[in-house]
């Protein structure tokens, strides 16, 4: 059975609080499963939070040093997709083990791919009521 989401491990930390999950990439989008514990010791149960590719505004894949310090950051359209996860700055950031590096760079370039696809398809931006009309009157006639 094909498998159309790759899933990558993930690190990172949100205030008092360590958070251990996975995060599946596929075309859709993005679903994070983590737990968080609270100063590493009380756990505060699994959550899921969907992503999904319309609320996506990038991705990016940071390398680090020799595969060490590698880590995923995304950024959401709308900060309230943002307020269900662990965040800094308006930035999700997945802190990832040199085991998942290939892993992440390849999910990282197909949600790219699949984001720039998706935005090619949306229609073109609406234009402003004022540029529908111009200034000029010279050609409008007297009743």
């Amino acid at each position: 059975m094909h498998q159309n989401f790759i899933s990558v491990p993930f690190k990172t930390e949100s205030g008092m609080s360590h958070v251990n999950g996975v995060a599946k990439f596929s075309s859709a989008g993005v679903i994070l499963e983590f737990e968080s514990k609270l100063f590493g010791i009380l756990p505060g149960g699994v959550k899921e939070v969907r992503l999904p590719i319309e609320d996506i505004l990038d991705v990016k894949f940071r390398k680090g040093f020799l595969k060490r310090g590698a880590k995923i950051e995304i950024r959401t359209k709308t900060f309230a997709k943002l307020a269900e996860l662990p965040n800094k700055d308006g930035k999700l950031t997945l802190k990832l083990v040199p085991d998942d590096f290939d892993r992440a760079h390849e999910a990282v370039e197909r949600l790219q791919k699949d984001l720039a696809e998706y935005t090619a398809e949306l229609p073109p931006p609406h234009s402003p009521v004022s540029e529908l009309f111009d200034e000029s009157e010279d050609e409008t006639k007297r009743l």
